[in-house]
């Protein structure tokens, strides 16, 4: 049985007084869900901050982004090593807005997976398709696409230390869901892909997660889909109490 597995993805938002307070709100309560794990992944800067809230707690720490070579001359990235050594345990990699706004392609998340998975991370990588791939049929096309540049060369062993998130992007910030029926369609083409290029246990292991718009209103009806395994959470995981109702929707 695959675990739940809740993560709040903060993007750029927060001070650091407020990402303190915010992680002291989910720490305390975080521990009355042991059926569920759960991360928080701030902003760079505010990683060693949370890091000292979260220590002795379930919660892990996890990271936005990271760079793919180990150390060197590449001015304003951070490496696995680096995440590492702050104390996170996981890294997203290949989000929408890293995919859009910044131009990464599969190729450069595969680099990055790679890099991830050598230093000891847990890699949470991104797929999902845009409004008009969705309207025009192409969906699966779009995910088929992205599971093969993204995941090219891993092993199996590899896969399944590996999370997916399937966003689609047009319900990311929109108020926007997909509808529990339409994620677990993908969420099980998804595994499907896994089992066809390794197996059924590796495809039976592997977490994925829905995000798009995931509120405590909506967290229980999708986590009750079979193939939907957690949840990658944006602005719902800013308010305690919003994002602790979605993780009390894994129950």
């Amino acid at each position: 049985m695959r675990k739940k597995f809740i993560a709040g993805n903060w993007k750029m938002n927060m001070d650091r007084a407020g990402a303190v307070t915010l992680a002291e709100a989910i720490v305390k309560k975080a521990g009355d869900f042991p059926g569920v794990d759960v991360a928080l992944c701030p902003p760079f800067v505010y990683l060693e901050a949370v890091q000292k809230v979260r220590l002795g707690s379930p919660v892990a720490l996890g990271a936005q982004n990271v760079y793919h070579e180990a150390k060197g001359a590449f001015t304003g990235e951070i490496s696995p090593g680096m995440l590492r050594d702050v104390g996170c345990k996981y890294v997203i990699l290949g989000h929408s807005e890293r995919r859009d706004i910044f131009h990464e392609s599969s190729a450069d998340v595969n680099k990055k997976l790679h890099a991830v998975l050598a230093a000891g991370l847990s890699p949470i990588v991104c797929v999902g398709e845009h409004l008009n791939e969705r309207e025009g049929g192409q969906t699966m096309d779009i995910i088929r696409e992205q599971f093969a540049g993204s995941f090219s060369g891993l092993t199996a062993e590899q896969m399944q230390k590996t999370t997916i998130a399937y966003e689609p992007v047009w319900a990311i910030g929109t108020g926007k869901v997909a509808t529990p029926e339409q994620a677990e369609q993908v969420h099980a083409d998804l595994r499907k892909l896994i089992e066809v290029r390794y197996n059924a246990e590796v495809a039976s292991a592997v977490r994925i997660q829905y995000g798009g718009s995931v509120k405590a209103s909506n967290a229980g009806e999708l986590m009750a889909q079979p193939d939907i395994d957690g949840a990658l959470v944006g602005g719902a995981s800013l308010v305690a109490d919003d994002f602790l109702g979605i993780i009390a929707g894994c129950r």
